[in-house]
């Protein structure tokens, strides 16, 4: 049997070895384009080729500061936003404020009343970013549903997946009841 015991062979104090690891700093171009998308309290929780695509993008988060109550920890966030640098300019292609949408509208599975405070998991997969969206509170509805977004390279753009998370889902250009109209006859 071993036994291991520790015991301080002079008076002077010792320092413990510094075991937490600070982020890498954003490189300030980074932080400008962040901050031009979703403000002076935009973080860059991600950058890179994230897409697999040959750009680099900013994964860009607006954090809520103030944890709500009686939910699980985890990353909650206002807004998000994913950049993507395209000829030496920033061009935004994600945003999740009160509804997640793309350059081409609102995408399937969005909710229809506003949604003011999101859940975010993310991971880097093979295939490239994918992020989880769960509203923390959705009116009508007795438990939120998790909205899954990647990156689809046929159509070139961040698309959400339907409930089997398998098979992209168009977009919408509205979010309201489409219009019936009536016919004079």
């Amino acid at each position: 049997m071993l036994l291991l015991t520790g015991a301080a062979c002079s008076s002077a104090p010792t320092s413990a070895p510094n075991v937490a690891k600070s982020a890498p700093a954003v490189p300030p171009e980074y932080q400008a384009a962040a901050q031009s998308v979703l403000g002076d309290e935009s973080e860059v929780l991600l950058s890179g080729d994230l897409a697999h695509n040959g750009h680099i993008q900013l994964l860009i988060v607006n954090r809520l500061l103030k944890m709500p109550k009686n939910v699980v920890p985890g990353l909650f966030v206002s807004r998000a936003a994913i950049v993507e640098k395209d000829t030496g300019d920033w061009h935004e292609i994600f945003l999740a404020d009160e509804h997640l949408k793309n350059s081409d509208g609102f995408l399937a599975g969005t909710p229809l009343t506003p949604v003011t405070d999101w859940r975010l998991h993310y991971e880097q997969q093979p295939t490239g970013l994918a992020m989880y969206f769960t509203p923390l509170q959705q009116p009508g509805t007795e438990r939120p549903v998790t909205i899954e977004v990647r990156w689809n390279p046929a159509a070139k753009r961040y698309q959400s997946l339907d409930r089997d998370f398998k098979h992209f889902l168009h977009e919408t250009p509205s979010l309201g009841p489409t219009p019936e109209f009536l016919m004079k006859q």
